[in-house]
């Protein structure tokens, strides 16, 4: 088996799942246990800002980061919060997916996102998508995901509603041309 960690899982236009709908999953872990990645184009109506009052984080409501929508990562324990950020050692909880990019956990994250220590790039999502052994293949074999090398560009400098289509260009793909049918020859 081949590790998907590090690619971006896109929803081909007939996903079957709608909380799956265009999105664009980047895979944080892959491997004989199964499969989790964080959806990265779903932004809810939540701030950063909002996030942190709600948790009794201080933080600076002037700061532009403070504004950023707060995205739906996935179905799975959408009351865990997940940060995917630039590489930035020190927090209690990271681990490094590349030398680019690290997820963390841990709530000594959240205190610096609206300061100047934040990481230079970084999204924060509630939630995860998981998949048991064998079943992320099984949705590849069906034709459910594209699969596109992850773009830490796509991930933090590209607005979440052009994600999807960004991700698809990145392969030459031309989104018209996508159909909603697939099948194997």
């Amino acid at each position: 088996m081949q590790s998907l960690e590090n690619t971006f899982l896109v929803a081909m236009p007939n996903m079957p799942d709608p909380r799956f709908k265009h999105a664009v999953t980047y895979i944080c872990e892959h491997n004989e246990e199964g499969a989790m990645g964080l959806v990265i184009n779903q932004p809810t109506n939540i701030t950063i800002g909002e996030l942190l009052d709600q948790i009794e984080i201080d933080n600076d409501k002037l700061a532009d980061a403070a504004s950023f929508a707060v995205l739906s990562g996935g179905p799975v324990h959408t009351d865990r919060g997940f940060v995917l950020h630039s590489t930035k050692p020190g927090y209690s909880s990271s681990v490094n997916i590349t030398s680019d990019i690290m997820i963390t956990t841990s709530k000594d994250v959240l205190t610096e996102l609206t300061t100047k220590q934040a990481p230079e790039h970084f999204l924060i999502t509630l939630g995860y998508a998981g998949w048991d052994p064998g079943q992320l293949e099984k949705e590849l074999l069906e034709n459910t995901w594209l699969t596109v090398p992850a773009d830490p560009n796509i991930i933090f400098n590209t607005p979440a509603h052009m994600r999807w289509e960004k991700a698809i260009n990145s392969l030459g793909i031309d989104i018209a041309k996508l159909t909603q049918y697939s099948g194997n020859a």
